[in-house]
């Protein structure tokens, strides 16, 4: 598992973009690896009716927007927020077989599950002795 989360608060993205709380989530390229991955990449440009994305992973390499990233990220206008979450990027525990049903096993989330197995699994990341929570581990290709 690479990450978990309780979901605290919803925002569109460009409340997100404009929340002073998330403006150190911006992108920014030109610095280390871990500013360079910033998520805080979109925000509506009312004037041109469009969607603006900030130089970024999801970014051609010459900076210009990435069409293909910005109409996926953008066809849900949702940002989910959490302060109760565990990152364990490339170093993460395997999830027991009887669990895997609430792992998405590729980018977004999954949210409806049945609430003895949502129990189950919140009892299995707390018994994690080894769990802290917040950003514990690095992502596979910070090598």
């Amino acid at each position: 598992m690479v990450y978990a989360m309780r979901v605290g608060e919803i925002l569109s993205l460009n409340d997100y973009w404009n929340d002073p709380r998330f403006r150190d989530k911006r992108p920014n390229r030109h610095a280390g690896k871990r500013e360079a991955s910033g998520d805080n990449i979109y925000r509506w440009d009312e004037v041109n009716s469009r969607w603006h994305q900030a130089d970024s992973h999801h970014s051609c390499d010459n900076g210009s927007p990435n069409p293909l990233n910005l109409c996926r990220d953008t066809s849900v206008d949702r940002m989910l927020v959490s302060d109760d979450f565990v990152y364990f990027g490339g170093s993460g525990p395997l999830v027991p077989k009887s669990l895997r049903e609430c792992v998405h096993a590729s980018r977004g989330h999954k949210c409806k599950f049945p609430p003895p197995l949502v129990d189950e699994f919140v009892k299995w990341i707390m018994s994690l002795q080894e769990t802290e929570t917040g950003y514990c581990g690095t992502p596979t290709d910070w090598t």
